[in-house]
């Protein structure tokens, strides 16, 4: 799709997705998976947009393409900012394995500690620990989500014999060893497709959020949600929003500061905030269809635990052997977390 078919393309949608077309000096799409009623939609990127329109004075305008409007599948998204059929992306990194191996470390359990303010601000005060993963595009921020729990429609998980042989969703690949270790089958899928997998009986449920509940409306197929003790959860996803280079590089140095002014630790206290508190509609909404929540006992919560911590030894041991320092990046992860934790 070239850049003129791509606006005319989100141009024609103009009124579903609450824009205008006017004079700007600087026209960015931004191209997204989720549809305009999720969290990060309406509380996250229209308020960013909102936010670099204004304080350009307008001459930066921002039009959003939700629920891949612009075509293309979910795990086509870091390519689309890439080559700059998109000029601005928010995607899962875990969407493209093997793209952002450093940045996978804060996906990891028992590194990420359940808080996604925290690891939302170590993950960007870390961008230079992790800049090899981003060499082709421009980040803007990146963030996490609280991280995963068990949501399943066909079992309840009370002990850690109880997920053995259900066929769970996965995030990510650091998600699916995390199930296998469980005794569990692991299914790929984005996060979109899940409602329809769980209503066929594809899957018996997932690794996700609280947070999503609404957007998807999980609520509806969900009969359990099993949390670890402590607040701790089953690893996180890593999320960024990034620029294609050429197109960042091509502004005129007064709107890059804007956008920058908008970036990486200039926001990340507050993108973190946002996620931190989108877990409670998703627990209401979860409440309110009469779904139990199953907080696993501190024995349980071990035997889980033990898992994880051969997961993080898989995963320094993988990208070791690819010439990555995993147990420096793992060390340096779980310090900035704790940094970020002492700062909040």
């Amino acid at each position: 799709m070239t850049r003129l078919s791509k606006f005319l393309c989100v141009a024609a949608t103009a009124a579903t997705l609450g824009t205008a077309a006017s004079a700007q000096d600087v026209t960015l799409i931004l191209h997204h998976f989720l549809p305009p009623v999720s969290n990060a939609h309406k509380d996250m990127l229209e308020p960013w947009a909102e936010k670099i329109e204004t304080e350009s004075g307008g001459r930066i305008a921002v039009e959003i393409a939700p629920s891949m409007s612009m075509g293309g599948k979910p795990n086509e998204l870091y390519g689309q900012v890439r080559d700059g059929t998109a000029d601005i992306i928010w995607t899962i990194l875990g969407y493209t394995p093997g793209v952002f191996p450093r940045s996978e470390v804060f996906e990891l359990p028992l590194v990420h500690a359940g808080s996604a303010a925290d690891t939302t601000v170590a993950l960007n005060a870390s961008l230079d620990m992790l800049a090899d993963d981003f060499k082709d595009v421009k980040v803007l921020f990146l963030h996490s989500h609280d991280g995963n729990l068990i949501h399943t429609s066909t079992k309840a998980v009370r002990s850690f014999d109880d997920a053995a042989g259900l066929k769970l969703r996965t995030p990510g690949r650091t998600g699916a060893w995390v199930i296998t270790g469980m005794g569990a089958e692991p299914v790929g899928m984005p996060v979109p497709a899940l409602p329809e997998a769980m209503a066929k009986g594809v899957v018996d449920g997932a690794l996700t959020t609280y947070e999503i509940v609404p957007a998807i409306n999980l609520q509806e197929l969900d009969k359990f949600a099993t949390e670890l003790p402590n607040g701790d959860r089953f690893g996180t996803s890593v999320f960024m929003l990034a620029m294609n280079k050429d197109i960042y590089e091509d502004m005129p140095e007064d709107l890059r500061a804007i956008i920058d002014a908008n970036s990486g630790m200039n926001v990340a206290k507050e993108i973190g905030a946002l996620w931190e508190g989108f877990e409670e509609p998703g627990i209401a909404a979860l409440e309110g269809a009469g779904v139990e929540r199953i907080v696993l006992s501190d024995e349980e919560g071990a035997k889980f635990n033990a898992v994880s911590e051969g997961v993080v030894q898989r995963w320094v041991d993988e990208v070791s052997a690819k010439g990555i320092d995993g147990a420096a990046l793992v060390e340096g992860a779980r310090k900035a977390i704790a940094d970020a934790h002492a700062s909040n």
